[in-house]
């Protein structure tokens, strides 16, 4: 009673505190951060972060706060602006507002989108700090209640939103879910350090690959081929005007499924390890399942926006509650902030909360604050941003492959990281190709690591449970009433997407070609899960065997049970969906692997001549030859292009890809 008796004398100490002007400015000059590196598509809160901790040390506290608080908060806001606009995810936790955000905007309608998807985000960012006020004070038993068990069966209920956005064919979904557990599998296994599809040969593989490589070559480069192969604008209309106000109009008619997954993130956030590249589909997948007509997802429903958004925001004050109340970070931005809060003298956890309530506070009205401002000025911005949707897309291709090549390198500052990007990117076209669901490759993904290392403490923990005390005592551990009630709803999301999964992301008939492509397709993925498989059974300690091997055998069943189906089915079934053969990719003017090519060409000359040198040969080609425009805009574009990249490395203190010359040839930055 006595923490409730302080609370809101507190509440109000914090809030005179944040309220001077100096710490007011730090807290502007956090959120402008946050904004710039959340347009970026790749970089997010943890490059962020890690750009502004070298000046926390000796700060105020409550200015270094408000810095870093509102640098985290406004990302998963300004991060909508590539998922919306361009098609390419901003960061790991806008990837589900791509699905519908960007169909809207080449509607045209890319101001409805960004309106809906600012109102919804600034009221989640409001209700997670509104939640992490009481949690402060109410949380501990909430959080003690999530034993490892409960943490496998949230996991699993992850998982069970491929069933939703799986598309026509689940089978298709289930087994692009299993390559993406396999891909996440690969590196060192996590309990005995055994290697899996890897080899100490090539060093790279053994750390596995990151979740930005994968994000940026899922999404962003299938996304940037085809849009840069129609050589068009991405819509034919920038006109925000009316735009807006419909989008408002839209979240206040969807406000309840604002709450509701705003709910959703402050829950996720909550749970230490979940983090936010998952929320955004576990709330879209709550909003399809909730929603009586389900065709026009993945089509441009604008509650594909307002759901995600919602959720995205509101999960940064949830990941803050494990993070102040026990120090244990709730994603990898909040570890980063955990060790801001050490550099500013503070210990994070129960003492913290209890000795230094004032400054816990602080926090709470720095997110509150940040995602006021933030979305302000994403309002006050989306304007002038949004028209780039107008401008020839050729024009704008170069860039962004440029930044995503430079966003990439920053995963291990290795020249493994680009060729990492061309492969996974190559999975990624062939993934939209023939309709195998992206979004089921990336919660596979983004989940495996979790999921393993859950499945084996349970498996150990269990396993000790069952020798000391029985099969009684086994089940009181995993099978308690929370992870009974999860495990009943992970069901129930399972049977509903298998049944309503078909009126997601597209439920017209499909273009269709001959069975050779689709099945050659197949049978190379085959191959893949055979290989892991067998690497798998070749492994000696059990705790990094188990789980690529049952995975791949899940998966293997699914391979062989769609080659069987092909081989029954009639070329025009949707089984071989191609769509090389017909739509808007058959009919582009322009080649997918010509296209590709440039790409590829611009990661083979850094590999060269370092990134710099390389970028320079690639816009000045690129603008020439393939946008055929004048040497003067040529220079001028490529010129600019250079500086830009250079101004995004020299205020990141980022390194560029050095190239084969570096290693011979010593040359000033940013030539290195």
């Amino acid at each position: 009673m006595e923490l409730f008796a302080t609370a809101g004398p507190a509440l109000l100490d914090a809030l005179a505190l944040i309220a001077q002007p100096q710490q007011f400015a730090f807290l502007v000059l956090g959120v402008l951060l946050g904004l710039s590196v959340g347009v970026f598509p790749g970089l997010g809160g943890i490059a962020g972060l890690s750009l502004v901790l070298p000046f926390i040390f000796g700060m105020d506290p409550v200015a270094g706060l408000a810095l870093m608080v509102g640098l985290i908060a406004v990302v998963p806001t300004s991060d909508t602006f590539a998922s919306v606009l361009l098609g390419i995810p901003g960061s790991t936790a806008s990837q589900a507002t791509v699905l519908d955000g960007f169909p809207l905007s080449k509607k045209g309608e890319a101001g409805r989108a960004l309106s809906a998807a600012f109102v919804s985000s600034l009221f989640g960012g409001l209700l997670g700090a509104m939640v992490l006020t009481a949690f402060i004070l109410i949380a501990r038993p909430l959080i003690l209640a999530f034993d490892i068990p409960a943490m496998l069966a949230i996991t699993l209920l992850g998982l069970s939103m491929v069933a939703i956005l799986a598309g026509r064919i689940p089978l298709k979904g289930v087994v692009a879910a299993g390559m993406g557990l396999l891909l996440g599998t690969v590196g060192l296994g996590g309990a005995g350090g055994s290697p899996r599809m890897s080899t100490y040969d090539m060093p790279y593989l053994l750390d596995g690959f990151s979740l930005v490589i994968v994000g940026l070559g899922i999404f962003a480069i299938p996304e940037i081929v085809a849009l840069l192969r129609q050589d068009r604008a991405i819509s034919k209309s920038g006109d925000l005007g009316r735009g807006w106000l419909d989008g408002l109009r839209d979240w206040w008619r969807n406000f309840w499924l604002s709450v509701k997954c705003s709910a959703i993130g402050v829950l996720v956030g909550v749970i230490p390890g979940l983090g936010g590249s998952v929320v955004d589909w576990i709330a879209y997948g709550f909003t399809v399942q909730s929603s009586k007509d389900k065709s026009k997802f993945g089509k441009g429903d604008i509650r594909g926006v307002i759901g995600p958004e919602s959720s995205n925001n509101a999960k940064e004050g949830g990941g803050l509650v494990p993070t102040l109340i026990f120090g244990i970070p709730g994603s990898g931005s909040m570890a980063v902030f955990l060790g801001g809060i050490a550099l500013l003298g503070y210990d994070p956890g129960p003492h913290m909360v209890r000795n230094n309530l004032d400054i816990t506070y602080t926090i709470v009205w720095s997110l509150a604050l940040a995602n006021v401002v933030g979305a302000g000025l994403c309002i006050f911005l989306a304007n002038p941003i949004a028209k780039l949707t107008t401008i020839r897309f050729t024009l704008v291709a170069p860039f962004l492959f440029m930044v995503i090549a430079f966003a990439a390198f920053q995963s291990r500052q290795s020249l493994g990281d680009l060729a990492a990007l061309m492969a996974v990117g190559m999975i990624g076209i062939f993934l939209r190709r023939f309709e195998f669901s992206r979004p089921a490759f990336l919660i596979g993904f983004v989940l495996s690591a979790q999921a393993e290392a859950f499945a084996n403490q349970v498996y150990q923990i269990a396993g000790s449970r069952l020798r000391r005390g029985g099969m009684e005592g086994m089940l009181d551990y995993v099978a308690s009433p929370l992870v009974l009630a999860i495990l009943a709803l992970t069901v129930i999301s399972i049977w509903i997407g298998v049944k309503q999964g078909k009126q997601v992301l597209g439920n017209e008939t499909p273009p269709t070609g001959t069975k050779r492509a689709p099945v050659v397709f197949m049978l190379a993925i085959t191959a893949y899960v055979v290989a892991t498989v067998w690497n798998a059974s070749t492994i000696d300690y059990t705790g990094d065997k188990v789980f690529p091997l049952t995975i791949g055998i899940a998966t293997l069943i699914g391979c062989a049970v769609l080659l069987m189906r092909m081989r029954a089915a009639p070329e025009g079934d949707a089984l071989f969906a191609d769509n090389e053969q017909g739509g808007e990719d058959a009919e582009a003017p322009h080649g997918l692997w010509s296209t590709l090519g440039w790409f590829a060409a611009l990661l083979a000359l850094s590999a060269l001549f370092g990134f710099v040198i390389a970028l320079a040969i690639f816009l000045v080609a690129f603008f020439r030859l393939r946008a055929q425009v004048s040497w003067a805009r040529t220079l001028v574009l490529s010129a600019a292009g250079i500086a830009l990249i250079c101004v995004l490395a020299g205020t990141l203190g980022r390194d560029f890809p050095p190239g084969l010359l570096q290693e011979f040839v010593r040359l000033p930055w940013p030539l290195t």
